[in-house]
């Protein structure tokens, strides 16, 4: 399979030269050139597959350069943890579930991405002299996922970039306490400073003659064909007269939504996608307005989302040729504040015993109000499922007070906290990071 540039200014390239450069020479993003389709019978028959079984049946034609067998090892190693689906509530004729993708080493849904994507890269790359530099930018989950993912590989440099205190205490202290080949700079900026350095940084021509560079941010298309897999899994995952899934996907870079479109333009029947966001809100308002605006990102509580360029817009724009009409049949947004946030983690703590983390209560919003919308129009009921992207305990020196109880901290992120911080402070410039990744 060959990919291209979302830019369409690239010549076409192959799987380990697009997870290798991330980023299109064009400063695009990479799409499959032309995308696979399934026979109807595996598509009908999901309920009766292995959760093994359907991600691979996915992943063979973009992995057609692999053996079956070491494909399947792969994908096996890298999604050993389960994906539940469980249900919370009904709303009108409608159900609504959760789709828990918080139970890998990190407790975070960029689990499934980043162990995928740093398995298949030493896999193509096993004959490769050349060390591999990993640089990553990271609002929250990204940087403990791809650090937990890359440890202790051999000749693997990981560096990730974070906003200086607008990553919570538990989500910095899981990348920024590693050691080992994981190196953390703290940026005196937003996350947006640490995504335009990356960007600026890949667009270093002689620099990436110099270095074997790649990135692990959701930019990557091998982080964005693993999260397409627990799509299906979750409709799999559905009883046999369900309607067809509503998903709410809690949204700040967009490669988490942008994942749900390309699993529902790989055949799978949706009732559509909700992109749920903070008051980062540039995507629902361009569905609203027609207009792409992005700005400088602003502080909440729900601080992996935010995000004010998305960078998988790019690919959202050409997975529908701009056409805006058809995106809007596909997708609505949404938009909530902290206070909004706070109130629905306390509401469904109480009505439910259920506690979602911050990140998962604005998807959570979001998806309520369009079943509530859906019912009040007389539309067909759906299956709602919103995303759980993260584990409460990892925010729980914000939720403790909005519960009114003690959060129990699991023993993977306990041990977080004994171990010593290491962290290097760094400007909001390309030019000293270009300096670290050259020495």
């Amino acid at each position: 399979m060959r990919f291209v540039s979302t830019r369409g200014e690239a010549p076409p390239a192959g799987l380990a030269q697009v997870l290798v450069k991330g980023l299109a020479p064009d400063g695009g993003l990479y799409l499959p050139e032309s995308w696979p389709t399934y026979d109807n019978v595996f598509l009908a028959s999901l309920r009766e597959q292995s959760p093994l079984g359907i991600a691979d049946r996915i992943a063979a034609p973009f992995l057609s350069d692999l053996p079956a067998a070491d494909r399947r090892s792969l994908i096996a190693d890298a999604l050993d943890f389960p994906i539940p689906l469980r249900r919370l509530e009904t709303v009108g004729d409608s159900t609504l579930s959760v789709l828990e993708l918080f139970h890998g080493p990190t407790l975070a849904f960029k689990d499934v991405g980043a162990r995928f994507l740093a398995r298949l890269l030493a896999y193509l790359l096993r004959d490769e002299e050349r060390p591999l530099t990993v640089l990553v930018a990271t609002s929250g989950d990204t940087g403990s996922a791809v650090a937990q993912a890359f440890l202790g590989v051999p000749r693997t440099r990981v560096v990730i970039l974070f906003p200086e205190g607008k990553v919570s205490p538990l989500q910095e202290r899981q990348f920024t306490t590693l050691g080992d080949n994981i190196e953390a700079l703290a940026v005196d900026g937003t996350f947006d400073d640490c995504q335009r350095m990356v960007k600026e940084v890949f667009a270093d021509q002689e620099l990436r003659q110099e270095l074997l560079l790649t990135s692990a941010n959701s930019i990557s298309f091998g982080r964005l064909l693993p999260q397409a897999f627990y799509y299906f899994l979750a409709a799999s995952q559905l009883p046999a007269d369900a309607p067809p899934p509503l998903f709410s996907v809690p949204s700040g870079n967009f490669g988490n939504l942008t994942a749900g479109l390309v699993a529902q333009r790989l055949g799978l029947e949706t009732a559509g996608f909700v992109a749920a966001t903070n008051r980062n809100d540039v995507v629902p308002e361009y569905l609203e307005n027609g207009v792409f605006s992005p700005r400088p990102s602003v502080r909440t509580l729900s601080n992996a989302m935010d995000v004010g360029n998305p960078s998988n817009f790019d690919r959202i724009q050409a997975l529908y040729d701009g056409d805006l009409a058809a995106l809007r049949r596909d997708l609505r947004g949404a938009r909530f504040d902290d206070d909004q946030t706070r109130r629905a983690v306390a509401d469904v703590d109480r009505r439910t015993g259920y506690l979602l983390d911050p990140h998962t209560a604005v998807g959570y919003l979001a998806l309520r109000q369009e079943l509530e919308r859906r019912a009040e129009a007389d539309e067909s009921p759906a299956s709602g499922i919103v995303l759980a992207t993260a584990h409460p305990a990892k925010f729980r020196d914000g939720l403790e007070a909005v519960i009114g109880r003690e959060i129990e901290l699991p023993g993977r992120l306990a041990v977080c906290l004994e171990r010593e911080r290491k962290v290097r402070p760094i400007k909001g410039e390309a030019a000293p990071l270009i300096e670290i990744l050259r020495h």
